[in-house]
Parts: structure tokens; sequence; C-alpha cells
């Protein structure tokens, strides 16, 4: 991959502009300049053009953004979007694991991770934290192609020694098989490895104290689970765990919230559970269309805000009907506004790339189009529909990327790009 320039309009939020009232970075005409994938400079073009005279330029129509970051998503599920009727643990039941069972065939799993990825780079999405099955090979499955497409994943076999049958590993095996994949796969590419009991009722206690082991014996890895999400879930782990403060303290006896942990949902948490999340410097991958669909609630984003929470948005397919992140983004809004909360739209792009990616601790890679950064970054097109047209002519920044975010989908995206090379085009 040669030097290259892209030329054009471009916006980057690179830190959370509710603390810094100069985080929005924006250019009417920008100019990004990349490397072998990486970031060299980024800026007007003013400021730029002569000092990079002979770089073949690229010119770009549309609004360049990061490519966007999902920070929870679920690949084996999405065969099983808008699956009608159930919340949560009658939906796990009835739709989710019978699809997850089809996953100790390879072949499938190979399938539904080409299939997977590629939906996520038409959307926008270059990288992700993503659920897979019981199954070690569905993590080489998506591992593999994720290579191939030089994505930014980060994944890891579940861990669900209480699962239904064809979806229960034991402790032993879960740790080996654990083992196993992160020797396979660390170093690779642009991969990352998350420890992923599924969550607390889906594992024996021993599992969840292996779980805490496999943290703890290495550093670099994430640990993904759920937390909270269901008022019924929420019940049934209090049920089980008697001794529990609530159901974030359930995985902390087990050594298992960290600064490196990422929790999906929290839609019901009580204070003390957020004042011990800020403690730690563990997060929240917050995920409104999946909340809204199986009814679990709204997350609180003041109660969040108060207690200083890291927090990123993520898609929840299959729960979530969409793998747009700036659908996602939109819906994030009306999450708040029924809580009482305005969420700007500027912190909402913020919140699905540079606020996801630092919650995965890749901030220092994707995110903010920084110099060093990998040169990830979708091209978004405010006229790919006749109503988003006339909601944005004429209209300012903010209203014109408000109106992506509520009216917007997988065709306001013209084009994803991932190290610098064009991935996926409308045209």
């Amino acid at each position: 991959m040669s030097l290259r320039a892209f030329r054009g309009e471009m916006l980057v939020v690179a830190r959370d502009p509710r603390d810094d009232p100069d985080a929005v970075q924006y250019q009417a005409d920008g100019l990004l300049v990349v490397e072998q994938g990486l970031v060299v400079a980024r800026g007007a073009y003013a400021d730029l053009a002569a000092r990079h005279a002979t770089v073949p330029t690229v010119a770009l129509p549309g609004l360049i953004v990061p490519g966007f970051v999902d920070a929870h998503v679920h690949y084996p599920q999405m065969d099983r979007i808008a699956a009608h009727g159930e919340q949560l643990l009658d939906w796990l039941e009835r739709h989710i694991f019978p699809a997850e069972q089809a996953f100790a065939s390879r072949a499938h799993a190979d399938q539904v991770a080409g299939a997977f990825l590629d939906e996520l780079l038409r959307n926008g999405t270059t990288s992700a934290l993503v659920f897979a099955t019981v199954h070690d090979h569905s993590v080489d499955a998506l591992f593999e192609a994720a290579l191939t497409r030089q994505m930014r994943i980060i994944s890891g076999k579940v861990l669900m020694d209480l699962g239904p049958a064809g979806l229960a590993d034991t402790p032993a095996s879960a740790r080996s098989d654990t083992e196993a994949l992160i020797a396979r796969w660390r170093g690779r590419g642009r991969l990352g490895y998350a420890v992923t009991p599924r969550f607390a009722l889906t594992s024996s206690d021993a599992q969840l104290e292996s779980a805490g082991h496999l943290l703890a014996a290495h550093g670099d890895v994430l640990l993904h689970t759920h937390l909270a999400e269901n008022r019924r879930e929420i019940d049934a782990v209090g049920e089980r765990f008697p001794e529990a403060a609530d159901y974030l303290d359930v995985y902390d006896r087990f050594g298992l919230v960290g600064a490196r942990s990422v929790f999906a949902h929290g839609v019901h948490l009580p204070d003390r559970s957020c004042a011990r999340l800020a403690q730690s410097g563990a997060g929240i991958a917050v995920c409104p269309s999946s909340n809204l669909f199986l009814g679990s609630g709204f997350f609180d984003f003041g109660q969040a805000e108060a207690f200083g929470l890291r927090t990123g948005l993520g898609t929840d397919v299959g729960a979530g009907t969409t793998f747009s992140m700036l659908r996602t983004a939109g819906l994030a809004y009306q999450a708040a506004q029924a809580r009482g909360h305005r969420l700007d739209p500027f912190r909402a792009l913020y919140l699905a790339t540079a606020g996801s990616a630092a919650l995965l601790h890749i901030a220092d890679r994707v995110g903010a189009l920084e110099p060093g950064q990998e040169a990830d970054f979708a091209v978004l097109d405010d006229r790919a529909t006749p109503l988003l047209a006339r909601r944005t002519a004429g209209a300012s920044l903010v209203d014109r990327l408000f109106a992506l975010q509520i009216l917007g989908d997988d065709r306001t995206i013209a084009a994803t790009y991932v190290m610098g090379e064009r991935a996926w085009s409308r045209t």
C-alpha cells in the first residue's frame, strides 16, 4: 500500500465532547494522507496540500468519518434477526440456542462469518467486539474471515457449561479451548481475544472462577459478557446468587470486573454497581435497538454520566434489528429521551467511533483517524434518500449529522475503507 491521500469533507470526534468543548474536529475541505495503511496526516486541505503536493489524491464526495466501532454484536445470531415474540430468556431458548447449535458445523460457521463481516463493512463498521458460540472453531472461522478483510475484530469462545444440549462445555474444556485459541491467534493481523462467559446464568461457579483465572493470566485480553439487561434475568441471577449485593457483584466475586471488562446492556443498574464500574474502569456497551426489541428498557445515560461510566455503542444483532451504527446512534438518542436525557449528535458519533474504541482498548489504533492510527473510515452520503436530501439541504453540520443518525441506515454508506483500501462501495 503506497502513499496516497483522500480529499473531502471530514468530521472526527476524537474525545468526548461532554468533557472537551474542542473535541469536534471538522474540515469542510480536508485531506487525509495514508501510508502503508496508517494515517500520516489529517487536516484542512489548505494547510496540508503543499506539503503533500506529489501524493496521488482521490476526491471522495460525501462526509468522511472514522470507521464505526461496534462494541457488542453476535455473529451467530445474524440469521435470527427479526425473530418474533419473546423477551430475553424465552427468546434465547426459542430462537437463539437452536441457531447457535448449527455452528457445530465448521462449514456453517465459515459461511456465516463471511456474510457477517461483509454486512459490517456495508454499514461502515470496520472494528467490532463479537460474540461467537461455544464451539472453538466458531472463533477460528470469524478470525480467518477477518484476516482476509484486514478488519480489527475481537472475539472469543463462549463459556457456558450450564447451556442446553449441544451448547454446553465444561470448566476444563472451556479453559483449555480458550488457552489454545489465545495461543493460536495472539498477534495475528488486527485480531484480539475476549474471555466470554455468556452471562451469569449459563456458567457454573467453577467456570466463572476459571474465567477469572484466564483474565488474570492474560493481560491483553478483554472480558466480554452481559449485565443487567432484563428484569426477569436479574431476578433469576438474584435467586441463584443470594449472597451477591447485585448482578455486577456476581462477576466481581470471580475476578471479572476490571479495567478491561466490557459489559453489554446495563439497562437496570443500581447506584452501587455504577460506582463499582466507575472505580474499576470497566464499561458498558449500550445497545438501544436490542433493548427496545426485547422489551428490556432504556439505558439511563443520565445515571451513567453522573457516575462517569465508560460507554460505547453496540448493535447487538440479532436482538438488535440493524447493523447500522448510524441508526444505533439515532436509537440511543431516543433511548436517552425516554429517560429524560439529551444526547448530543456529536457525542453520539463519538460513542459510535472513538468512544467504543476506548471501551475496547483499541483507541490507540482506531476511532479518530489520528496520525499513526489505522486508516479505517466510512464515507457518508446525506443525500442517499429523497427524504434525507430534503432534510439536509442547506442544513448546519449538526443538523445534517443528526438527520443521518435518525433517518440514515446502510443506504447512507457510500464507501468503507480499511487500512486505506476500499473494502466496500455502493457503486
